[in-house]
């Protein structure tokens, strides 16, 4: 490292130099995880305590992956817990993304892990995918952002793995679903994000346990090889997603994928004889493993020298940071006026608050599966309102009762209203479903663990079902609770807690005031408060469109082994069917009010940007997202495309003019044959907006230069 770090020797010689002081044993060891297969059924309880080691050779200092999952926070010990990625990607603001991900960075060094997979990029197909929660929502361009900087943050202290590769996007049958997909959509939607995080410096890629055109991902040599390194240019090492994420030793590792995690399972079985027969060639473990060491080798020479101690790990500064993202994740849906004025920031005067549902007085942090953290302490919406609000009287329910409920939001000036999802409505699914467990093979044991194995998911999924969505609704109990309150008390706020889209037609007629809140972290109830108080102003931006039914949207079947996916999801398919969102893709309200006027633009290899003049026309200090969107403008109905953004934040009656980086890839194609990019045919045109536009009227012309987007790939 020493040598590296000075510039004496580079990595490619340094990952040379120790395969040739390996055994054949120690470089069959950096092919799969350190730990016995037996450990197989401990797992989810060995995950929060410690991290998980391959690769490890004590004899030349080699200390190995040590792994820990980190979406939201480091899950190993009591770290801080981050409001969810959907709702990090809800604040549109990379700049506080890449901080976040110094944070976890830090968290996860000092619990002893060097690899954090915390950059989950899958795109939201659909709302129902259980976990939603993890991803930056429905747009390329939105996650291709967010999740850069998120790995930029990361790798300045610990090696930054990007996940699902790729089309992951359902949970219950995320092992054995097959994705059918053409080669415009998949190389036009859903792996430009992907491309962007490996360009940003992504350190590893694990691959998805899904099939992809019939084969599973660890054996995908097309996704694997052929795309990610040769037509990309990846230099890092390829892991498999947990346990059933390797179907077969051999073809996966001539398909790319270098280590088998986080158990010696099917490469412990199956490789020495391989190699002893040579079936496997030398050549081939050694292209994995000086993949493995020489990314390890480069990012520990690089990475922040100092090594953090465990005062960094909620330490006050995190806290801070978890709370401001927080509160420029909310967004604010709806905010009718009651008397004279909006219901919302709450009036000085308020004097007694009635905070009802069942998730006010929770600690509701999302899904109890891998990504699950277990935070010192966490802040519920009651307690964040109480300690905003130490003079207001505040009464309180669950809302079960629902003529208590009504009776008691009748007598309060205003009522509170905190419903939504929970880790039994959403998340990952605890129980293997359909998996052919067979990929674990015979001698592996799978006979003496099937039992405890099966016992241990179906006693935990007793308690936390988890998985892909039923609905795209309430709880039937908490949309009656809404219209019972808002019946009562016309002075009404809906606070949603969630991952995804919650659809609202049975009842935001009938309140004035509607936040979306997300998972919110540890400091949740702060953020909440400081927003509905009027503290901080609510600064997110709905990161997917929000139907007014699920009808609009793809087909979902969580029980599906087969599927097929296009270019048409989310706000696009609205676009397309001529469907008008209840809330589109990039909504959001803010306090103030603000004016977007778009000056002029270039469009051609020596730059891609557009600039903006933005006016803050209200009476207090507030933020926009200047969401720049293209489309071709020939067709009936146009399709927006984001092509680049910026949040601002402004003074009243302040202005300025922004520059704002467009990505052109939304406007090529590629060309399956020459994999060349060049210019999507039609009549562009350009328009600066607050969300995705539904009208393109003031739209300008897009100026480009014919053929010079050629090889942008």
């Amino acid at each position: 490292m020493r040598a590296v770090r000075a510039g004496e020797l580079d990595a490619d010689d340094a990952a040379e130099s120790l395969t040739a002081q390996m055994t054949g044993g120690e470089v069959l060891g950096l092919l799969d995880g350190d730990s016995p297969r037996w450990l197989l059924p401990f797992i989810p309880l060995l995950l929060g305590r410690r991290p998980f080691v391959a690769g490890e050779v004590p004899r030349l200092g080699i200390p190995g992956i040590r792994f820990s999952d980190g979406g939201r926070g480091v899950v190993i010990g009591a770290c801080t817990a981050f409001p969810v990625t959907m709702a990090r990607a809800a604040t549109w603001n990379p700049a506080l993304e890449e901080r976040v991900g110094v944070a976890i960075g830090l968290e996860t060094r000092a619990r002893g892990a060097n690899y954090s997979a915390s950059v989950c990029v899958n795109l939201l197909r659909h709302p129902g995918w259980g976990r939603a929660q993890e991803c930056y929502g429905e747009d390329p361009v939105l996650t291709g952002g967010m999740g850069s900087a998120l790995t930029r943050g990361v790798r300045v202290n610990v090696m930054a793995c990007v996940k699902h590769f790729a089309l992951n996007s359902m949970e219950n049958e995320r092992f054995e679903v097959d994705v059918t997909v053409d080669e415009h959509a998949l190389h036009e939607v859903y792996l430009p994000h992907f491309k962007a995080v490996v360009d940003a410096g992504a350190d590893s890629v694990m691959s998805a346990y899904n099939r992809v055109r019939g084969e599973y991902m660890d054996v995908n040599r097309a996704l694997l090889t052929d795309v990610l390194r040769n037509e990309w240019g990846f230099t890092g090492f390829v892991t498999s997603d947990w346990v059933f994420g390797t179907h077969d030793a051999i073809l996966s590792l001539r398909a790319g994928m270098d280590v088998e995690m986080p158990l010696r399972l099917l490469r412990a079985r199956d490789l020495p004889a391989a190699v002893r027969s040579g079936q496997v060639a030398d050549s081939t473990l050694l292209l994995s493993a000086r993949r493995i060491l020489r990314s390890s080798v480069m990012h520990a020479a690089t990475r922040e020298q100092a090594s953090p101690g465990t005062a960094v790990i909620a330490s006050p500064a995190n806290r801070a940071l978890a709370r401001q993202v927080a509160a420029e994740s909310i967004v604010l849906l709806k905010n009718d006026a009651t008397d004279t004025a909006p219901l919302l920031p709450l009036a000085p005067a308020t004097r007694h608050l009635a905070v009802i549902g069942r998730l006010a007085s929770r600690a509701n942090l999302g899904d109890h599966g891998s990504s699950r953290v277990r935070p010192p302490s966490t802040v519920s919406p009651l307690q964040g309102l109480r300690e905003a609000l130490p003079l207001v009287r505040m009464t309180t329910s669950s809302g079960r009762n629902l003529r208590a409920a009504a009776t008691m939001a009748a007598k309060a000036e205003t009522a509170i209203v905190v419903v939504g999802l929970d880790q039994h409505d959403e998340g990952e699914s605890v129980v293997t479903g359909g998996v052919d467990v067979g990929v674990l093979g015979r001698s592996v044991g799978w006979a003496l663990l099937r039992k405890p194995l099966v016992g241990l998911a179906h006693i935990v999924s007793h308690f936390v079902r988890g998985g892909d969505r039923r609905s795209l609704e309430l709880r039937p109990s908490d949309a009656r609770l809404i219209r019972k309150v808002a019946a009562a008390n016309p002075h009404t706020i809906v606070v949603l807690i969630g991952g995804s889209a919650i659809l609202t037609e049975g009842w935001r007629y009938s309140v004035p005031a509607i936040l979306l809140a997300w998972y919110g972290g540890m400091e949740g109830g702060h953020a909440l408060a400081s927003v509905l108080t009027g503290a901080v102003e609510p600064g997110g931006r709905l990161p997917f469109a929000l139907p007014t039914t699920a009808a609009h949207l793809p087909p979902f079947d969580s029980s599906a082994k087969s599927v097929v996916y296009d270019d048409k999801w989310g706000q696009r398919l609205l676009d397309a069917d001529g469907h008008t969102a209840a809330f589109p893709f990039g909504f959001g309200l803010s306090y103030t009010t603000m004016e977007h006027a778009l000056l002029h633009h270039r469009f051609d290899d020596a730059d891609r940007s557009a600039h903006v003049r933005v006016t803050n026309t209200g009476s207090r200090l507030g933020s926009t997202v200047v969401q720049i969107y293209a489309a071709d403008v020939s067709v009936r109905r146009p399709v927006a495309q984001l092509l680049g953004f910026t949040k601002v934040a402004l003074q009243p009656g302040a202005e300025m003019t922004v520059q704002v980086t467009l990505d052109a890839g939304p406007t090529l194609q590629r060309d399956p044959a020459t994999r060349q990019w060049s210019s999507r045919a039609g009549d562009w045109a350009l328009l600066a907006a607050q969300h995705s536009p539904v009208s393109w009227a003031d739209a300008v012309p897009l100026r480009r230069v014919e053929g010079s987007q050629a090889g942008r790939i």
